[in-house]
């Protein structure tokens, strides 16, 4: 997990900044400090304690250089993880790259019916978001309500951590970026309360605070 050292976090390279040395077998995880997508990826290296070998570089998204797209990713998004020689995107498909291919504790349980579990709820990740934020302009909250039920019983499911399979893992990564935008907005904008009759919700997003590998990369830390 992370070293309990402080990581010095570099600052964003935009359309000024000249590229790092690409493909000179240094393994680089590209992102933002404000995308919830990369910050999956973000969370995930550091809980493995790979600061050392996975080297951050931050992107200004609003004025991003123009050699990220021609030189290092074409479809010119974060996440992006090179590594041998490759580069690779796509957030969640990095934190199974990251468990199956680096060191560290892993992030996915061996038990079978868990491990099914993961990928269902992997799955619904997309369906979760579309809902809720199509919920920010409309008139009711229901659909965004019952995406969070849906969460509620997921955390029940096993009853025996208060994680989605009862240890931290990829699960709680995938969704952790997003919960922790839409809580607070939905309170402010919509004085709706995620966690209001949901109390494994509840827990989870106390639980989650404690982890150091994720609490280092909430929202944009450089700039607080």
């Amino acid at each position: 997990m992370s070293s309990g050292v402080k990581e010095v976090l570099p600052p964003p390279l935009d359309s000024s900044s000249e590229p790092p040395a690409i493909f000179d077998g240094t393994t680089k995880l590209y992102i933002s400090y404000t995308c919830p997508y990369a910050q999956r990826v973000w969370i995930t290296r550091n809980y493995k304690g790979l600061e050392d070998k996975i080297k951050l570089i931050p992107i200004d998204l609003q004025n991003r250089p123009a050699w990220y797209k021609e030189k290092v990713y074409p479809p010119n998004k974060v996440p992006s993880l090179e590594h041998n020689n490759e580069v690779k995107g796509e957030s969640l498909d990095l934190l199974k790259y990251l468990e199956d291919n680096f060191e560290g504790p892993s992030l996915l349980p061996d038990d079978p019916a868990k491990r099914e579990f993961a990928e269902e709820l992997l799955s619904y990740t997309n369906s979760f978001n579309r809902a809720v934020v199509s919920s920010f302009k409309a008139d009711s909250i229901s659909e965004a309500g019952a995406t969070f039920d849906y969460i509620e019983n997921a955390l029940g499911k096993f009853g025996d951590g208060p994680f989605f399979l009862g240890t931290f893992s990829l699960v709680d990564i995938a969704y952790a970026p997003f919960i922790e935008r839409y809580q607070p907005f939905l309170l402010d904008a919509k004085k709706y309360n995620i966690t209001e009759g949901r109390p494994q919700l509840a827990t989870w997003i106390q639980e989650l605070n404690k982890i150091e590998a994720y609490e280092v990369t909430k929202r944009d830390p450089r700039s607080s």
